[in-house]
């Protein structure tokens, strides 16, 4: 029991101070998750986005619901969903009117523009942390640099890219295994 109330807990902080969605709550999972309650590695919560990326939902979403499946079952992976989406359901609830009536605002406009270059800043060092912990080798940079061209070069689909990532990963690490 004890284990799903931390679940709901933590994803609940998570889902009420993350803003920006599931790329601004990679700081959040990688502290919380790997580096505070070492409730999985630093790759297996890449792995958890990635998978989170190619399968039909929320990437957060996702995320929570391996987690959750991962130190509590099924029970788990319901109370980590609950948690991290019932402060965003509490919060619109509470917002809405307000955000209807000033959305016009300065103030209003100048504060959603600020948390927008701040979580930018956030999925930046993200990114740079989740770099340094996929790219190992001169294959992973390979496959790295591709994915950059085909999003970058060819604003190539993310399921695509994706796949792609996956196609060559698989197929270097046979050629390293082949090798070994």
């Amino acid at each position: 029991m004890r284990i799903l109330v931390d679940l709901f807990t933590c994803f609940f902080k998570m889902g009420l101070f993350t803003f920006g969605g599931g790329y601004a709550m990679l700081p959040l999972l990688q502290k919380e998750i790997v580096e505070d309650r070492a409730w999985a590695s630093e790759e297996e919560l890449l792995d958890y986005y990635a998978i989170g990326q190619t399968t039909p939902g929320i990437i957060a979403v996702n995320t929570a619901t391996f987690i959750g499946e991962k130190q509590a079952g099924i029970k788990g992976a319901i109370v980590a969903v609950l948690g991290l989406i019932a402060p965003s359901i509490l919060v619109i609830s509470l917002l809405s009117g307000a955000l209807e009536k000033y959305h016009e605002s300065a103030v209003v406009a100048g504060a959603l523009a600020g948390i927008r270059i701040a979580v930018s800043a956030l999925i930046f060092m993200t990114v740079i942390k989740m770099a340094k912990s996929a790219i190992k080798d001169r294959g992973g940079l390979f496959i790295f640099g591709l994915a950059l061209l085909l999003i970058l070069g060819f604003s190539s689909p993310i399921v695509l890219t994706v796949f792609v990532g996956a196609g060559l990963g698989l197929l270097l690490s046979r050629r390293q295994h082949g090798n070994s």
